[in-house]
């Protein structure tokens, strides 16, 4: 079976369009690098090009459970297990880029994973996505039996943790993607805790949805401020006001807010579709 085909052997016009999709971020990236569109340091451009993309497949397969309740559409965890794969396939190929920016010697590349702490956490969380990419073919799943197969996948919560803090770390002072990123995670587990102990079915009521974007951007904008502050001793009150404010430009808080409320509305809209005609409401 092909990647792009559903269990019935049929091509999937959803499955298609993704693996098409996550060819996209590396041809662009080696197109960049061969024209020389990343000067003045290539490698280092590409390494992080890349490194970005890995963290973001990783995050977008985090999301599809959220949004196939929410958004009312079961089919979206057709693209699951190929997002993840993908988001694996590219930590090597950051990891790779990395060894041929140290001329390949590995001696000098293990000593720098064993010496810098952002890179043990980066290759920690390469190891546990290889664990999980080769245990993600159907026969796997049969082996270590459904139950076992879940709970061994239940790692990428920590992988993505560890992305997220080796983000943090590499990027230094440009924290406002890191940052977004980190917003999203606590989005993205806060919804996971609410389905299991507060939804009906694994499904959260819309209503917590949008709350729990509300709750996410505070999050996000208080961190935000520890980190100022406790780097750097910014006032923290400055920090809370430039989230009310575009002089500084659109603050990581912001953002995840706009994109927690994106879904809430998207499933908001989804749900009036459902729902029959005579139960819709309209004007008199």
């Amino acid at each position: 079976m092909y990647p792009w085909q559903d269990y019935s052997g049929r091509t999937s016009p959803l499955k298609l369009a993704v693996f098409v999709a996550l060819f996209g971020p590396a041809l662009w990236t080696a197109l960049s690098f061969a024209m020389g569109w990343l000067q003045p340091q290539p490698f280092t451009a590409a390494i992080r090009e890349i490194g970005l993309w890995t963290i973001r497949l990783i995050f977008i397969a985090l999301a599809i459970t959220p949004l196939r309740s929410v958004l009312q559409w079961p089919r979206l965890i057709l693209v699951r297990r190929m997002i993840g794969v993908a988001a694996f396939a590219y930590a090597i190929a950051h990891l790779s880029l990395y060894t041929a920016d140290q001329m390949f010697d590995l001696a000098k590349v293990a000593s720098e994973i064993v010496h810098r702490i952002y890179l043990t956490i980066g290759f920690t969380a390469v190891i546990g996505l290889s664990v999980l990419a080769a245990t993600s073919t159907d026969g796997m799943i049969r082996r270590l039996g459904a139950r076992n197969w879940q709970r061994l996948h239940r790692l990428i919560y920590a992988i993505a943790l560890l992305a997220v803090v080796h983000y943090c770390m590499q990027s230094k002072l440009d924290l406002w993607e890191p940052t977004i990123v980190a917003g999203i995670y606590g989005w993205l587990m806060g919804y996971r805790l609410l389905a299991r102990y507060l939804g009906v079915r694994g499904r959260l009521p819309l209503l917590w949805v949008g709350a729990l974007g509300v709750i996410a951007a505070v999050a996000t904008a208080l961190g935000e401020t520890a980190y100022f502050w406790l780097a750097f001793g910014v006032d923290p009150t400055r920090v809370i006001a430039a989230n009310w404010s575009l002089v500084t430009g659109v603050r990581p808080a912001a953002i995840v807010l706009g994109l927690a409320l994106a879904v809430t509305a998207a499933g908001s809209g989804r749900a009036l579709m459902r729902l029959p005609a005579k139960r819709r409401p309209g004007f008199a």
